[in-house]
């Protein structure tokens, strides 16, 4: 088994090396990561598929099909003009107001959806005003992240942790961790606008024409727009009721989806099927392998037993670990498969001496979806971005992510870890 874990770290630790160089697309290394786990025996095939998280893929599919079908209609034009002549066309006005409703969309939707329907919007602005649209893409990011944080229904972790801790309701997390979330948000956006200010300059000319634009004609197909919006309400109310129904988010994602192609026809249907990012698709599929190879081995339970065993079960310390902890993790490893294997392991921390076990809870929340800020491929709602990015010839390297990301990931963790000290401490 310790020969197999080496070699699952080996190529883990290679292909997050050529990822971070940007020599060769990260679709393609990922995708021959796992196909090399595979081969070398480190994981079977039939392990592989049961680490792919189906549930994450088929919510990014459906909500894909139903934005880009949604974007057909100009919708997203009308929402980004109407946007920018509230803020009188200023541009630092326009971001913060964006990663505002983004942070509050991510709490009530997830961040993933939230994304996939605001990146089309800020684009449009930028085009308008002709600035840097990557200020506008990175501040959405962070926003998605932080406003995810507050809710049971945010993040993927938090999804998880409330599936495995029947205490731990939708008002439990958002009185436990709204709080802070919104801390956060407020200490983050003046430090995007101060970072960024130099490129969130729009001529007076620019402005103008922005502001003298009408809203009229914007709307090129008001029939489908109709019925993107009646499916579009139906998906987000599902997404609220989905665990009264015992549905996952990818079954109502997916339902909204197939019965709007069903609504709309063929001809929608083959151009909503090549406008799916394809290949971020295929580079979760591909982490998703390769982080179940350090599983499989054992590499990851392991970090954690080695964690728990450093704390002596002194309940600060354990929380203060944990939070930490699972923001370096999820920063860099994806931070699904990291909470999947702490969460066992803080319930058996219950049977080590520690009693109380509510702050490790919030602790690895607050890590798994703050520390997701930390990298590009440190969540899914950041490489959904980079994706949608790439394809409007903007794309972000890993590189610039992280010289912006980390350090406001560190921030973010530090706020955190002074609210859980003198909340439960």
């Amino acid at each position: 088994m310790e020969h197999q874990a080496i070699w699952a770290i080996g190529i883990f630790l290679l292909t997050y090396a050529l990822i971070i160089s940007e020599k060769i697309h990260r679709t393609l290394l990922a995708m021959t990561g796992a196909v090399l786990m595979i081969i070398l025996g480190i994981i079977d095939q039939e392990s592989a598929i049961h680490h792919i998280d189906f549930n994450t893929l088929g919510l990014l599919i459906g909500m894909m099909i139903i934005v880009n079908t949604t974007a057909e209609t100009g919708l997203f034009n009308y929402i980004g003009i109407w946007t920018a002549k509230k803020a009188k066309g200023n541009p630092i006005t326009i971001l913060w107001l964006l990663a505002l409703i983004t942070a509050v969309g991510s709490a009530f939707l997830d961040n993933v959806t939230t994304i996939i329907l605001m990146i089309p919007v800020a684009f449009s602005i930028t085009r308008q005003l002709k600035v840097k649209p990557f200020p506008y893409v990175f501040s959405l990011i962070i926003a998605s992240n932080i406003g995810g944080t507050a809710t049971l229904i945010g993040d993927p972790p938090n999804i998880m942790i409330g599936s495995a801790v029947k205490e731990l309701t939708f008002m439990a997390f958002l009185q436990n961790l709204a709080p802070v979330a919104i801390l956060i948000l407020a200490v983050t956006l003046p430090i995007l606008i101060l970072v960024f200010r130099k490129s969130l300059t729009s001529s007076k000319e620019n402005r103008e024409s922005m502001m003298n634009m009408s809203l009229e004609g914007l709307i090129t197909d008001r029939k489908l727009l109709v019925k993107c919006l009646v499916i579009l309400g139906l998906t987000l109310i599902g997404f609220f009721m989905h665990q009264t129904f015992h549905l996952e988010s990818a079954t109502v994602a997916l339902a909204g989806a197939f019965i709007l192609l069903l609504l709309t026809g063929e001809h929608v249907m083959e151009r909503a099927f090549r406008t799916v990012e394809w290949p971020t698709i295929f580079f979760f599929i591909g982490l998703f392998v390769l982080v179940g190879g350090l599983i499989e081995t054992g590499t990851i339970k392991l970090l954690a037993e080695k964690a728990v065993d450093l704390t002596g079960g002194d309940a600060l310390f354990t929380s203060m670990l944990i939070l930490w902890l699972s923001a370096i993790a999820s920063a860099f490893l994806d931070n699904i498969p990291f909470v999947a294997t702490m969460i066992p392991l803080i319930q058996d921390m219950g049977g080590m001496g520690v009693t109380n076990l509510e702050p490790l809870w919030w602790s690895l929340a607050l890590g798994a979806c703050l520390g997701g800020n930390g990298s590009l491929i440190g969540a899914s709602a950041n490489l959904i971005a980079a994706g949608m990015s790439a394809k409007e010839g903007e794309p972000i390297s890993f590189v610039r992510y992280l010289k912006y990301g980390f350090p406001l990931m560190l921030l973010s963790v530090a706020i955190a870890s002074i609210y859980i000290l003198i909340r439960y401490f």
